[in-house]
């Protein structure tokens, strides 16, 4: 009695065990669904807020700003101004000329609008175009005592201590006074320094005839001092035909040292949202990805409360939290810099969060051998590649130190120590400068280099791939043996779809069954002919069916797969199956030897 009830609690909790894992695979399924659903409304999102037309908007204007030359002097454009004289040049002649479109190729009037401007006969000039110049006080650095009698000023670089906000000049208009800022701009990251908003502004004029007087006059008259650290040409665009704003800065930074340093910032943005059908349908796409949003934030938050610190255990509930908190007059200067920045920042975010999107994928790749054992490579490595990566940056930064106190002042590559840990990795990959390192000293840079290459690229990288490559030879052989993930999602989705087939398959099954039975009846029928007695032939019925139900069992494609422990009472099964076996094959002995009597005494 006792071992029935036994046997009949292990039964119950197979059951139960069994029925628990059907719940936790339709569960896994339906979020996979529900997953691919909102990646795939996230992709149409994304995509739908970037247009080809960005990038070819940014480059004809980067073309006619930063590449047009200055009349008569081929080699002078704004990348190359290295001079005030070659900035007043700019200024004056390809800035000006951009600017300013009132007439038609063939000098016909363009627009009927009054003093209007049309880059590129496209491209509406929005507002006025606005400058602004940040300086330093003097005396904000200290001159050597054996030079004092050389030099008496002194104008260190900039930074918001050493800003000079005293008028200047002429006094007169916002050119020559210093203007606080009132814009929400956020401070500008430089070459040199990051810059804060305000300085001394002025305003471009409608006309190009006021605007050329207006430049002339403040060349005249010093507008650009030895304390100028930096000037910036702000400046907004919209083209209707593919609805785009574009948003120019141009900066010329001016270091202690002296000379120019130029950059440029162009953001081609769609501030405009909502003017097409599609954008309705992208619009429909943000509702829905709310949505999605309030129920997978819904999800976590009932999962923090089930589990508590045991949530935070996991990886991809860290992902999870971390895709949730992603996504969170015409006479004047229009500032569309700060929508055009905030714009950008917006597009970076969801750039990172479709990324991390995809990442969460991993989370249901155990349908797939070749992919969970990369999963199981990765997370079994993972110790060791950490105490590689301590030699590696240890080696990899001292390399980098050396790199920029021997070769910064000579080679851009390795001017910062920032740079010269970019240009290793850039060594790493095989793009290198080494005639700029020979040159900077003959003697350092070749030995730097060799040795670099030789302990970077032919030891350490080596290593890491060794304990990649051991560590997936273990893991290959754990599962070549059976040391796999007990819950395989590809083999569910499989035996349910296989399920369904043997729905459709059912008749058929049922006309076999009946054709193996009535084979069966045949057998047993010719072997009492042949003089079986009835014990006989009932004993190798029932060991018959009871190979037949083994080898279902065991011997299915569905299991040689995969692995299975053996419990106690299959063992018994097992065993006692073998000794039936082997009476059977003792009987079968005594039989072939009786044959062997009797055709011998013939």
């Amino acid at each position: 009695m006792a071992e029935a009830s036994r046997w009949h609690r292990g039964g119950a909790s197979k059951h139960k065990l069994h029925y628990r894992k059907e719940v936790e695979i339709t569960t896994t399924l339906q979020e996979l669904l529900l997953y691919f659903i909102f990646l795939i409304n996230l992709c149409i999102l994304t995509f739908g807020m970037v247009n080809p037309h960005m990038y070819y908007l940014n480059k004809v204007m980067s073309s006619l700003f930063l590449d047009t030359s200055v009349p008569g002097e081929e080699r002078t454009n704004f990348k190359s101004i290295r001079s005030i004289t070659d900035f007043w040049k700019f200024m004056e002649g390809p800035l000006l000329e951009g600017l300013y479109w009132d007439s038609w190729y063939n000098n016909q009037q363009l627009y009927n609008l009054k003093n209007s401007s049309r880059i590129y006969y496209e491209n509406i000039l929005l507002g006025v175009p606005r400058v602004r110049q940040l300086k330093v006080r003097n005396n904000t650095c200290k001159v050597y005592s054996s030079f004092q009698s050389l030099m008496s000023e002194c104008y260190g670089k900039y930074t918001s201590a050493n800003e000079d906000v005293s008028n200047f000049g002429l006094q007169i208009n916002t050119e020559w006074r210093y203007s606080t800022s009132n814009s929400n701009s956020p401070w500008h990251w430089g070459f040199l320094g990051v810059y804060r908003n305000g300085g001394y502004i002025f305003t471009l004029s409608k006309s190009k005839s006021e605007t050329k007087n207006k430049f002339i006059d403040l060349r005249l008259n010093s507008w650009i001092t030895r304390g100028t650290r930096v000037i910036f040409i702000d400046f907004s665009l919209y083209n209707a035909n593919v609805n785009l704003f574009c948003i120019i800065r141009l900066v010329a930074e001016f270091p202690a040292t002296g000379g120019i340093l130029t950059s440029w910032q162009f953001y081609s943005v769609k501030l405009l949202r909502y003017v097409s059908y599609y954008d309705y349908f992208i619009a429909s796409c943000e509702i829905t990805f709310c949505i999605f949003l309030f129920v997978f934030t819904t999800q976590e938050v009932k999962k923090i409360k089930e589990f508590k610190s045991a949530y935070f255990k996991s990886i991809w509930n860290w992902l999870e939290l971390l895709l949730l908190l992603l996504l969170k007059s015409t006479e004047k200067y229009s500032d569309f810099y700060f929508l055009a920045y905030w714009h950008i920042y917006y597009n970076n975010i969801i750039a990172i969060t479709i990324f991390f999107a995809w990442i969460k994928i991993f989370k249901f790749i155990s349908f797939n051998k070749t992919m969970s054992q990369l999963s199981s490579t990765l997370s079994r490595c993972i110790k060791d590649i950490v105490g590689f990566a301590i030699m590696f940056f240890i080696i990899f930064f001292a390399y980098a130190q050396l790199g920029f106190l021997v070769f910064g002042s000579q080679v851009d590559d390795f001017s910062t120590f920032q740079n010269s840990i970019f240009a290793q990795f850039r060594i790493v990959l095989g793009d290198f400068n080494f005639a700029g390192i020979q040159q900077a000293n003959p003697i350092l840079g070749p030995i730097y280099f060799i040795t670099f290459i030789f302990f970077v690229f032919f030891v350490l990288l080596n290593m890491f791939l060794a304990i990649i490559n051991d560590t997936y030879s273990e893991v290959k052989a754990d599962y070549s043996i059976g040391r796999r993930p007990d819950f395989e999602l590809g083999k569910m989705i499989k035996q349910s779809y296989k399920n369904v087939l043997e729905k459709f398959r059912l008749k058929k099954a049922q006309k076999d069954e009946d054709k193996k039975r009535k084979g069966s009846e045949d057998l047993a029928e010719q072997a009492r002919r042949e003089g079986f007695d009835e014990n006989e032939i009932q004993k190798a019925e029932q060991m018959k069916k009871w190979k037949e139900r083994l080898e279902k069992k065991y011997y299915s494609m569905e299991i040689q797969d995969d692995y299975q422990p053996v419990t106690q009472e299959e063992f018994q099964e097992l065993f006692l199956y073998a000794v039936e076996l082997e009476r059977e094959l003792h009987y079968i002995n005594l039989k072939l030897n009786q044959v062997v009597r009797k055709v011998s005494a013939l």
